[in-house]
């Protein structure tokens, strides 16, 4: 078994900023439906972002031919604790044993941190 780590920090203003030039279009490029209706604050928003390419890191190829923003599923549980799932091609392709995401902003920044054990 191996341990993989993955980490990412975006500016909140550079994903504001995105949001109020494409809109709708720029949250559908990296957000599933279900997580735009669960986000309403851009603090938020930024965490997905951080923490979508916090998790194609750990497991070693970025957002890109393997693994699609969209392939990533955040969801948070009753204590707003997050975590992710991977869907159709790429949860064949990473075979993930355990896993735990963090996300955290302060100060204009989004910071997401993954832990995956493959």
């Amino acid at each position: 078994m191996d341990i993989k780590v993955g980490t990412d920090i975006v500016a909140v203003s550079r994903v504001s900023e995105a949001i109020d030039r494409f809109g709708d279009k720029f949250l559908s490029r990296f957000l599933l439906e279900e997580e735009i209706d669960s986000l309403n604050r851009v603090e938020s928003i930024a965490g997905y972002w951080a923490s979508k390419e916090a998790i194609s890191k750990a497991l070693g190829c970025g957002i890109g031919k393997e693994l699609s923003f969209l392939d990533i599923q955040i969801t948070k549980d009753n204590k707003n604790a997050p975590s992710f799932t991977l869907r159709g091609r790429a949860k064949e392709q990473f075979k993930i044993k355990s896993s735990s995401l963090s996300i955290s902003h302060d100060r204009g920044f989004a910071i997401a941190v993954a832990v995956i054990l493959i």
